[in-house]
């Protein structure tokens, strides 16, 4: 693959990974904002612990839906020879540890990346929602 080619179709997938992640994260505050209303009266846990695990769940999703989109880019592209390979070399890239056992050729080396720098900003991404969420929730239950 020419740098420009890895350039675009590495552009390509980050931004799918990203309209993926931002689609989820937006139907999940409108699912919080829902259950929150119902879960209101049942004390205080439940209103409280609910919706930050009902996010986490989400973002664990939404991250293992990335990195099987990049896996699917391995396996597809007859970058990686079979499904286990792929899944352990997207899930090292995209969580940035990098062990190295499984390396790109040459001609990979910066569409490879991108798969690393979805991952930094998809965890960024869903760090500031979770941030966002818990001081919302913890606001309305204990400072208000």
């Amino acid at each position: 693959m020419t740098l420009s080619q890895q350039i675009l179709w590495g552009s390509f997938y980050l931004g799918l990974c990203f309209l993926i992640e931002i689609g989820l994260l937006t139907w999940c505050t409108i699912v919080v904002r829902k259950v929150i209303d119902r879960w209101e009266g049942q004390g205080t846990f439940l209103p409280t612990a609910g919706p930050i695990a009902l996010a986490l769940a989400v973002i664990v999703a939404t991250h293992t839906i990335q990195v099987w989109i990049w896996a699917i880019v391995w396996v597809m592209g007859d970058v990686l020879p079979d499904w286990n390979s792929a899944l352990y070399f997207s899930l090292v890239t995209f969580t940035t540890l990098g062990y190295g056992d499984i390396v790109l050729g040459e001609g990979l080396r910066i569409f490879g990346a991108f798969a690393s720098v979805t991952g930094l900003l998809a965890f960024g991404l869903s760090t500031a929602f979770m941030v966002a969420l818990m001081t919302r929730v913890f606001q309305e239950r204990f400072l208000t």
